[in-house]
């Protein structure tokens, strides 16, 4: 069994998942401290993820029913991510690992979120075509095999996550602003505001920059009282460019495959009209349950099936890395 930690941001998971990829346990202690700041703050998430971690660590072995005696291995994400948060969850796993002198994975979290995938009770193998979009990462890749994947284009600027939470933004609504803004989306008119794809931007790679962009110039020219009137209509237009944005790409990238299937995850994939998009493109599409969709242990651990493992001591030299490499 594969004991797996993720502090990669605002959430401090532990799971425990088969080599045959069944999920055991999966805990996610969301910090809940930071609405009140409006996004993220590096300092109080690392705080919390050392408040939280080995709680969160024993919360995992106990709903597995299983004791650190049983584990044959620790998995961790290394990178990418906020620096000193991933730096709890590092420490944390070679401690334990080198308490009993097991083997450490370390792992990439962008390859979990494709690996997410791969879980039971419902894998899907490769070949596929992968959409991760989140609130730190949007990229487009082609999985070949489990231990990894090709990178087939990326945000040039901000992740479709971050559009979302910066749109919630300038609408007033809380944080995260993805929810909350699909939610008052569903009753506003997609057409009525003509918002930007980035429908120039060549091959697979995205933009959102200019989206951001065209929403505060939006707001600005409404006024407070018209905005407020609207909001329904600017969400559910604004929502619909990001999601154009994303299909675009990949039905791009489809074009090319003589047998399109595709995955998608990241917290976005939790996103109604993006599902249904989706589901309309006529290809067998895998979205894994929400709950591996978000920030989770289960998909390092997953991830972790198909990484070389390090033996100690070697792992004592593993450092976290806060951008892709």
């Amino acid at each position: 069994m594969i004991l797996a930690i993720e502090t990669s941001c605002d959430d401090t998971c532990a799971a425990v998942v088969t080599d045959a990829g069944e999920v055991r346990s999966n805990v996610v202690s969301s910090q809940g401290v930071h609405a009140r700041f409006g996004g993220v703050v590096p300092e109080i998430a690392s705080r919390h993820h050392l408040e939280l971690v080995n709680a969160v660590v024993d919360d995992a072995l106990g709903r597995a029913g299983t004791t650190l005696g049983e584990i044959d291995r620790v998995a961790v994400t290394q990178g990418p991510g906020l620096v000193g948060a991933l730096l709890v969850g590092v420490a944390t796993a070679k401690a334990l690992a080198a308490a009993r002198r097991l083997p450490l994975v370390p792992v990439d979290h962008l390859h979990g979120h494709v690996a997410a995938n791969f879980l039971a009770p419902d894998p899907f193998e490769p070949p596929f075509t992968c959409l991760i979009a989140s609130g730190g990462h949007t990229m487009l890749t082609h999985v070949h095999d489990h231990g990894g994947f090709e990178l087939l284009g990326q945000t040039l600027d901000d992740a479709a996550g971050e559009a979302f939470d910066k749109g919630a933004r300038l609408l007033g609504l809380g944080y995260p602003g993805g929810p909350a803004l699909s939610k008052l989306a569903a009753d506003g008119d997609r057409a009525a505001f003509a918002f930007p794809t980035a429908a120039r931007v060549a091959g697979l790679d995205f933009s959102f920059a200019g989206l951001k962009t065209a929403l505060l110039y939006k707001v600005r020219d409404l006024g407070e009282e018209e905005t407020a009137r609207r909001a329904a209509d600017l969400a559910a237009s604004y929502e619909h460019a990001i999601v154009e944005a994303l299909m675009a790409r990949v039905e791009r990238a489809l074009a090319d495959d003589p047998d399109p299937r595709l995955a998608i995850g990241g917290g976005v994939a939790a996103n109604r009209l993006l599902r249904e998009r989706a589901s309309s493109l006529g290809v067998p599409v895998h979205v894994p349950p929400p709950e591996l969709c978000t920030d989770n242990a289960a998909m390092i651990a997953s991830a972790a099936r198909y990484v070389e493992p390090v033996a100690f001591p070697a792992y004592l030299d593993v450092d976290a890395y806060a951008h892709a490499v």
